[in-house]
């Protein structure tokens, strides 16, 4: 099984009710491969009329298919949205450039923040995974990206949980020195911050993946077989509740030292491979996982890195980048399919979502899911990526699309949600209501008019 992206073109889509997700999977189907199984969708851009799209997912080879097909575009709208919690999703899209979440956990301060200003907040591991470091709120939940898209679009729920208990994949390595230390973080983890690994794994061939750009620029890459991975994790079904991969991300000589030095502000070459990989994993197995990228060699290793942008600090001082994911995965809810199951008290579904928080130009199936079922979105303009998208043109309920200038305003526009207060009532000048004269006559009031004449 082959893990790939496809970039194509679609025409903007007309409709914008519950069948859009229907015109959308008719029309990501017709762009993609037979074999193709699509896990991950994205809008590029969509500044001239047409959707410029991005679509992650696996061809599978060799007559070996996992089970079930691909439900990325199924959406089953909320029938009701609870407010007893106000719980935020905040997205911030891998491998796009975003100048706040793009590099190595430099979300982290936002994610803390916004988590102040709600009960809970859902994120992913993009936002907070910061090689050896991950200051997760206690309020917040860690998880990975395709299920929050799940989440959004009504066909898995979160249940929360005292702990997991983590399978580590290690990939096969030729020099023993990054297995052992891989191996040593891991228990570092467990006598430091008694997280529960039952199993490190050591693969006997390599996880072969390779990074490379889309041609708008954005991270993304290739896996030549994970279907080997796929058969291990269903071999060890109920042994584990989370999934934490270390392997080898191949990119062309000189990245490294061109990421730590270069002047311009090069896009995380790695972002890609690990979101097509954890999507695979967690859409097959429905269980939380997140990736962490070893070291190549003892050259990339010990390469003498600079004073350097402080956002890019975080992967300059670590050998393993892998006690992130450990501890986030130690208490990322279990993820919810059954629909009898997602109804019980206690599990997280869409109804639960009080509002979104994305990067201005982000445009994916979790804003459109938020749109269409009128989830307050908002639009951080500070955090500039790649992706050129004018949201403000969906179709949007009256109120629900806030577009603000930093995540500063995003805590406050999400804490006047919370509060039942009209964050347009806080701002100055006040525009004046509309007011409009009703032309229509009434059965009623033609009744009442002849009573009138009677009288």
């Amino acid at each position: 099984m082959l893990l790939f992206e496809i970039e194509t073109e679609i025409p903007s889509p007309s409709t914008s009710g519950d069948g859009l997700f229907e015109l959308l999977a008719s029309r990501a189907t017709s762009a993609v491969p037979a074999e193709f199984r699509p896990m991950r969708f994205a809008v590029v851009d969509s500044t001239d009329g047409r959707w410029r799209c991005e679509i992650g997912g696996a061809s599978v080879t060799g007559g070996n298919s996992p089970d079930g097909e691909s439900e990325l575009f199924r959406f089953i709208p909320r029938p009701i949205e609870r407010a007893r919690e106000f719980n935020t999703v905040l997205l911030v899209p891998t491998g796009v450039g975003a100048s706040l979440g793009g590099h190595a956990g430099d979300a982290c301060p936002a994610v803390r923040v916004l988590a102040a200003a709600c009960d809970r907040l859902i994120t992913h591991p993009n936002a907070v995974n910061a090689s050896d470091i991950n200051e997760m709120p206690t309020n917040g939940l860690f998880v990975e990206g395709s299920i929050i898209t799940r989440l959004l679009m009504g066909t898995a729920g979160l249940q929360e949980v005292r702990a997991n208990r983590l399978l580590v994949i290690v990939d096969k390595h030729p020099d023993d020195q990054f297995t052992d230390a891989s191996i040593n973080s891991v228990n570092a983890a467990r006598a430091c911050a008694g997280i529960d690994c039952g199993e490190i794994v050591v693969l006997n061939e390599p996880l072969v993946s390779r990074a490379r750009y889309t041609n708008t620029g954005c991270a993304a890459g290739r896996v030549e077989d994970c279907q080997p991975l796929l058969d291990l994790l269903r071999a060890r079904r109920g042994q584990y509740d989370a999934v934490a991969i270390t392997s080898v991300v191949d990119v062309p000589p000189g990245f490294h030292r061109e990421y730590f030095e270069h002047d311009r502000d090069m896009i995380n070459p790695w972002g890609g491979i690990e979101a097509l990989l954890t999507h695979a994993v967690s859409s097959y197995e429905n269980v939380p996982s997140a990736h962490s990228p070893m070291m190549e060699n003892s050259d990339v290793a010990y390469m003498r890195v600079p004073r350097i942008d402080p956002r890019k600090a975080a992967e300059a001082v670590s050998m393993t980048f892998l006690h992130c994911i450990l501890k986030g995965l130690h208490k990322s809810p279990r993820v919810i399919t059954d629909s009898i199951a997602l109804r019980e008290p206690g599990i997280l579904n869409s109804s639960d979502v009080s509002c979104v928080v994305i990067p201005d130009g982000c445009l994916g199936l979790p804003t459109i899911a938020a749109c269409l079922q009128g989830i307050p979105t908002i639009a951080v303009v500070e955090n500039t990526n790649l992706m050129r998208n004018d949201l403000s043109q969906l179709p949007w309920q009256p109120g629900k699309f806030f577009r603000v200038a930093n995540y500063w305003e995003a805590a406050g526009v999400m804490l006047a949600l919370k509060a039942g207060v009209d964050p347009l009532s806080i701002r100055r000048p006040l525009a004046p209501i509309s007011v409009t004269e009703s032309q229509e006559s009434t059965g009623q009031s033609n009744l009442g008019e002849r009573q009138s004449s009677r009288l």
